[in-house]
C-alpha cells in the first residue's frame, strides 16, 4: 500500500519492497527512499495509535513529523504552517486560524464521530483535515494516514490489511475533483462521502481478490500491480482475448505475455479456445 502514499515517487514496487525488507535504513538516503521509509514508519505509528481512546494534537504533529522528516519542500515537519498557501483552486484558511480549526476538528473527532459509521467518520476527518491544510507540505499523506487511523481505531480493519490510497491514486483527477466538489456544493459532504465509500468498497473487493489468489496457489508469486489489475479484469469480464488484455493494460503484446506467463505457470490463469481464438480466464476450480 505504501507506494500509493507517495505522489510522484520514482521508486518501483520491487524497490519499495527492498526497503521494507531491509534490516535497517542508512542515515543518509536519497529523498525518494526517505519518503518511502517515512511512510513505513507512519504506518507503524498509525497501527500503534489504533488503540488510543483519543487522538490529540500531539499525535497529529508526531505523525507529520514522521512523514515530513527530511523531505519537506517548505515549512517544518511537525509544526503548523506559518504561511498562506493555495492548493489548486482551494485557498485554505490563513495560518493564524489553523490551531483553532485543528482543535475544533479534534474535538469533533474525539467527542462526536463515534455516533457515525467509521466509513463516514474517516471520510469526514480526511476532508476536514485537507480543507484546513494545517501544514506547509505533506498534507495529503498526513490526511490519508489520519483517515486510515480512524478506520483502524474504530475496529473496521482489525488486521490492518488495507489502505484506500490505491483507489485514490488510480485516478488522481477524480480524487481532487471529489475534494473540490464539496466547496462547489456549499460544503455539502454527500458526494465526498459517496466517493470515499465507493473507494472503500472497491478496495475491500480488491483485497478479497488478492486473498483468494493467494489461497488458490501453492507457488510463491509476488504479483506486480499490472498483474493484480489483470486478475481483476478477468474476474470482471470472465475471459479476455490477448488484444483486449494489452489494450486494457496499456502494454505491448510482449509486455502482456510477460504478465500472463507467470500467472499461467502458477495456475492462476488458464487459456481456453484454439490458438487463433484463444482467450484467458481465471483458472476454474
Amino acid at each position: 500500500m505504501t507506494d500509493s502514499w507517495i505522489e510522484g515517487n520514482p521508486l518501483t514496487l520491487s524497490e519499495v519492497r527492498a526497503l521494507a525488507d531491509a534490516p535497517e535504513t542508512p542515515t543518509r538516503v536519497p529523498r525518494s527512499e526517505r519518503e518511502v521509509v517515512n511512510c513505513f514508519a507512519a504506518l507503524r505509528f498509525v497501527a500503534e495509535r489504533s488503540t488510543a481512546e483519543r487522538i490529540t494534537e500531539a499525535d497529529v504533529l508526531a505523525l507529520h513529523r514522521i512523514l515530513g522528516a527530511g523531505v519537506m519542500d517548505q515549512g517544518g515537519e511537525g509544526a503548523y504552517r506559518r504561511i498562506r498557501v493555495q492548493v489548486g483552486l482551494h485557498v485554505p484558511p490563513p495560518p493564524e486560524d489553523v490551531p483553532a480549526l485543528m482543535a475544533e476538528l479534534l474535538a469533533w473527532w474525539n467527542e462526536s464521530s463515534a455516533s457515525l459509521s467509521p466509513v463516514l467518520s474517516s471520510a469526514i476527518v480526511h476532508y476536514r483535515f485537507e480543507a484546513v491544510h494545517p501544514f506547509a507540505d505533506a498534507n495529503g499523506r498526513a490526511g490519508r494516514a489520519l483517515a486510515l487511523l480512524e478506520l483502524y481505531r474504530r475496529g473496521f480493519d482489525t488486521r490492518h490489511s488495507f489502505s484506500v490510497d490505491e483507489y485514490y491514486w488510480d485516478d488522481r483527477p477524480a480524487y481532487y475533483a471529489a475534494l473540490r466538489r464539496v466547496a462547489d456544493e456549499g460544503e455539502d459532504l454527500s458526494s465526498w462521502l459517496e466517493y470515499t465509500a465507493e473507494g472503500l468498497r472497491q478496495t475491500l473487493e480488491r483485497v478479497w481478490g488478492r486473498i483468494q489468489v493467494a489461497s488458490a496457489t501453492e507457488a510463491r508469486l509476488v504479483l506486480r500491480p499490472r498483474q493484480e489489475r489483470l486478475l481483476n479484469l478477468l474476474a470482471a469480464n470472465g475471459s479476455m482475448a490477448p488484444a483486449e488484455i494489452w489494450d486494457a493494460l496499456g502494454v505491448s503484446k510482449q509486455g502482456a505475455m510477460d504478465l500472463i506467463n507467470p500467472l499461467l505457470k502458477a495456475g492462476l490463469v488458464e487459456k481456453v479456445g484454439t490458438r487463433k481464438t484463444g482467450r484467458y480466464r481465471l483458472r476454474q476450480p
